[in-house]
């Protein structure tokens, strides 16, 4: 489909926005805009984790998906579960432009295209992890801008479970020395990337926190990855870049 004026994007918000997201940046949505969004678009929010999902007659408009991370898991049974996987079926279909993160990037895989995960043989992976991108495997157009690609891209990552099985045709196209599958592609239109290009440092300190408070990790976990996480560099620009090249097709 050719796309006449401004182009329209969905976020399909997997999980409930915290107390310090919505003081700091008045809620994930503003922060998944500013990372991925560009000027002159329309971004809608739809709050899947609730029940809220775009109509089947509207998808047609829209240019591209984004399924942000959640702590559900990607292979569990809720009805809204359920229902975004059959979104995700039908979207595949339509080859509209669908770019998962974290629980996206899983869901994509497991429910919807056939994928298989499972539980991290290695533990949690919380922090900065240098991503390597597989030569002759990524799309030329993802790195499209780049004045150089770098051997590693750092990113943030908060996750225990990981992709064991890609579904038939994916690419995988990234990995690190902690996860294997840590980027896919399927086809041109599908792309789901393990870990949080959207977030920042500070948003990371303040999961990494919630996570200590609900006993999902120990304390001296956490704080050796603070420390760690304070003496690492980020640039969260050049994954900006990538997932904007691909959402714009």
């Amino acid at each position: 489909m050719k796309f006449i004026g401004e182009k329209r994007y969905a976020l399909l918000m997997a999980v409930k926005d915290s107390d310090y997201v919505k003081k700091v940046y008045g809620g994930y949505f503003n922060v998944f805009v500013k990372a991925f969004g560009e000027e002159g678009e329309k971004w809608d929010l739809f709050r899947v984790v609730d029940g809220e999902f775009p109509a089947m007659d509207e998808l047609h408009k829209y240019h591209g998906f984004v399924i942000s991370g959640s702590p559900h898991d990607a292979h569990g049974n809720e009805p809204w579960v359920l229902s975004l996987c059959i979104l995700l079926q039908t979207l595949y279909a339509m080859e509209k432009n669908v770019l998962g993160i974290c629980f996206g990037h899983k869901y994509v895989l497991c429910r919807a295209l056939g994928g298989k995960i499972g539980r991290s043989h290695t533990g949690w992976d919380i922090g900065l992890r240098k991503v390597k991108l597989a030569e002759d495997k990524y799309p030329s157009t993802l790195v499209g801008g780049l004045k150089e690609v770098p051997p590693f891209f750092p990113n943030i990552e908060c996750h225990q479970d990981e992709v064991w099985e890609v579904p038939i045709g994916a690419e995988v196209i990234a990995s690190s020395d902690k996860t294997g599958v840590e980027m896919f592609t399927l086809g041109k239109h599908i792309m789901g990337i393990q870990g949080h290009p959207e977030y920042t440092k500070d948003i990371l300190y303040n999961l990494i926190d919630r996570l200590v408070s609900n006993n999902c990790i120990e304390k001296e976990f956490a704080e050796h990855t603070k420390s760690r996480l304070e003496m690492a560099e980020t640039d969260g620009k050049i994954w900006e870049k990538i997932c904007r090249n691909f959402l714009k097709g």
